[in-house]
């Protein structure tokens, strides 16, 4: 890839790096239409979604997520930085997607759970940009950014306008 096509794709990554970013530092803030206490099944609200998860992984919550993605007894501080970032990201979005899908009107549930699920998608491609070294993968993780910051935003405009 020449230099003129990695600053473009290091331009579009940085201008659709700012709205996940600020979602990424304040915990996964899911829309009020995807938190609302109207989950199927009458669960309780949780802290599922707005940061509960953020931070140790060996904490009890951060435990039993390793445990239930088969990563029981892993040893995260031995893992490479981008493994380590990657896992502490997830944390966060895995409980709010779940939240999110939770709700009794499927189109709802589908964008809620959509929204945690593409800020995932986001948080792998930032962990790439900060520590990927293929010019190939780079440009793609831009062009994820780009669209997964799109597709929220339609989303999140359709709750706003559609959702109870």
């Amino acid at each position: 890839m020449n230099i003129a096509k990695t600053i473009l794709v290091a331009a579009v990554a940085a201008t659709s790096l700012s709205v996940p970013a600020v979602a990424q530092d304040a915990g996964l803030q899911l829309p009020e239409q995807c938190i609302a206490s109207s989950t199927a099944g009458g669960m309780d609200e949780s802290p599922m979604g707005k940061g509960g998860m953020h931070g140790d992984q060996n904490s009890g919550a951060g435990s039993a997520m390793m445990e239930t993605m088969g990563m029981g007894g892993v040893d995260l501080d031995a893992m490479p930085e981008h493994v380590q970032e990657n896992m502490r990201r997830m944390m966060i979005s895995m409980p709010a997607m779940h939240e999110g899908m939770m709700k009794e009107d499927a189109d709802v549930a589908f964008a809620c759970g959509m929204i945690a699920h593409h800020q995932g998608a986001i948080d792998m491609a930032q962990v790439l940009l900060e520590h990927g070294d293929d010019p190939q993968m780079i440009e793609l993780a831009g062009k994820i950014i780009a669209a997964q910051v799109g597709e929220m935003e339609e989303m999140t405009t359709w709750l706003a306008e559609n959702a109870n």
